[in-house]
């Protein structure tokens, strides 16, 4: 059974069903506001987390739901994975977005023609389907034999170290030799033996870069899962019997701003009023430069219904100040905006990190945690990140604990803690400095593996607060929105789990509140 009440919301609550729903970043800030939210999640150990959170949660992968299935919903939200487009603008990632954006504009063709028939509809969006369905399996069969021939290789390249040893190689000289290997053909050897295993490596070789061409002509199967929440959308809207979503809230990578925008079209056929807004997280109270490309809509039945282009929805205001690069230290960042200016913009300055894990122990004491949080005590320290800068690993990018992090990835673990003074290493960040950097509660309850990367891959619950805020609450004025944003930040702070709750899975959903049944 579910954990969410079958009961009708609070008058400022909404029903929520988020996809891609991670360990619960927009969750846990739409529960502090009033909501009920229902998450998708197909990783298992971001669902231990969930769960542990007592946030109500299906097990699986999102096309293996459909938007019907929930027709108590009101809200969508959701951010599916990124990976794809990091790359966009050259190679695998120009084409998947390209690929993207070919589908989106099919369906928009189908949905805009006036009058349009449901079936005709779902056929296009069926054969979509079919389409990547089928990209995916021969991928999976490429793949395959990609593993297969890079095992093959590994034991040839043995083989001919072997040999080079055997005929009088040291074994430095062989791995020397071995490392760098680039076309076995250019090497001259009398060996019979040796020549006919470097002729066979060099024909794997070309073997496997034809299948790595062969991969990124397939595209990635992730691809496709940017169209779901449309999809989603598109059902609720036009599926005879369905009724649309109240809202629509998706969040993602820079590169994705490009989905939102035409996105965005088909929704304003659809009697959405829209906005797609690039984010910077540090301007909305998390302690870490961040960007997220978000895209907001709002149904208007009244637009809708007299064939007028419902517009779009005002941006949501930045309640802190920006960070901007020093001019002559790029990988330094500072608020260059004099105090004079911050009181006439009435914008709070930016959180740094040593604020916010101060914060972090003030309230975990009040709360009295048990067990305790793995907070340390530290002395003025510098944030050395694990990556390198302009692709340069010796180059480490450098954040003092006077200023927001840097971007928080599944490798903050790795970041170096040192002494601002003296350069002595400290103890590095523990999941919950990481979650709390990420605005995740002192008091959230980290579980399964690889916590990091659920940390990095996650929505900044202070930022969800205020997107949330914005697109659920339109009437509030500045006052009352202010009020209201004050409150449930303080709320996400304080917020303890409640008790554990158990994985929901597919076959759980027609018991499910959400289902109406």
């Amino acid at each position: 059974m579910s954990h969410i009440e079958n009961a009708p919301p609070s008058p400022a609550g909404f029903r929520i069903v988020d996809l891609f729903a991670g360990p619960g970043g927009l969750d846990v800030a739409a529960h502090v506001l009033g909501h009920q939210v229902t998450g998708i999640e197909w990783d298992s150990e971001a669902c231990e987390t969930r769960c542990m959170a007592g946030l109500d949660t299906f097990q699986g992968d999102v096309r293996e739901f459909r938007a019907i299935f929930f027709p108590r919903a009101q809200v969508l939200t959701g951010g599916p994975p990124c990976q794809t487009f990091t790359v966009a603008g050259h190679g695998a990632g120009r084409r998947a977005l390209d690929d993207v954006l070919e589908y989106i504009t099919k369906l928009h063709e189908a949905v805009r023609v006036e009058n349009q028939d449901w079936k005709e509809i779902f056929r296009t969006w069926h054969r979509i389907s079919e389409e990547l369905r089928g990209k995916e399996r021969k991928a999976e069969k490429v793949k395959a034999r990609k593993r297969e021939v890079e095992d093959i290789r590994a034991t040839k390249r043995r083989a001919i170290r072997k040999r080079l040893v055997h005929l009088g190689n040291s074994d430095d000289a062989a791995k020397n030799i071995l490392k760098g290997l680039k076309d076995p053909r250019n090497l001259e050897f009398q060996d019979y033996e040796l020549k006919g295993l470097l002729k066979e490596l060099s024909d794997l070789n070309d073997e496997l870069a034809k299948l790595k061409d062969e991969l990124e002509e397939l595209g990635d199967e992730r691809t496709g899962l940017v169209l779901q929440p449309l999809w989603w959308v598109i059902e609720r809207s036009r599926r005879p019997g369905s009724t649309p979503y109240e809202a629509v809230i998706l969040e993602q990578v820079p590169t994705v701003m490009r989905v939102w925008e035409e996105y965005a079209k088909v929704f304003a056929t659809l009697g959405y009023r829209t906005r797609t807004q690039l984010m910077h997280t540090e301007a909305f109270g998390v302690p870490q430069t961040r960007r997220r490309a978000v895209l907001m809509a709002r149904f208007d039945p009244t637009a809708s219904a007299n064939k007028i282009h419902p517009g779009h929805l005002p941006e949501v205001s930045e309640s802190h100040m920006r960070f901007q690069p020093r001019s002559e230290q790029a990988d330094t960042l500072f608020s260059d905006t004099s105090e004079k200016d911050r009181k006439r913009s009435r914008k709070d300055n930016w959180v740094s990190m040593g604020e916010a894990l101060t914060k972090a122990k003030e309230v975990a004491k009040q709360l009295e945690l048990n067990p305790p949080p793995e907070l340390h005590d530290r002395p003025d320290f510098t944030v050395v990140s694990n990556y390198g800068t302009g692709g340069d690993p010796k180059l480490r990018g450098r954040r003092d604990h006077d200023t927001p992090a840097a971007t928080v990835t599944g490798k903050i673990s790795r970041n170096r803690v040192v002494r601002k003074d003296n350069g002595e290493h400290l103890a590095r960040f523990s999941s919950a400095e990481a979650g709390v950097l990420q605005t995740f509660p002192v008091a959230y309850p980290w579980s399964g593996k690889d916590i990091p990367q659920q940390i990095g891959n996650a929505v900044p619950p202070r930022l969800a607060l205020h997107v949330l805020r914005h697109v659920l609450e339109p009437e509030l004025n500045e006052k009352e929105a202010q009020s209201r944003l004050n409150q449930a930040t303080t709320a996400l702070e304080n917020w303890k789990p409640k008790k554990p709750v158990a994985v929901l899975k597919r076959k759980d959903w027609e018991e499910h509140p959400l289902a109406g049944r």
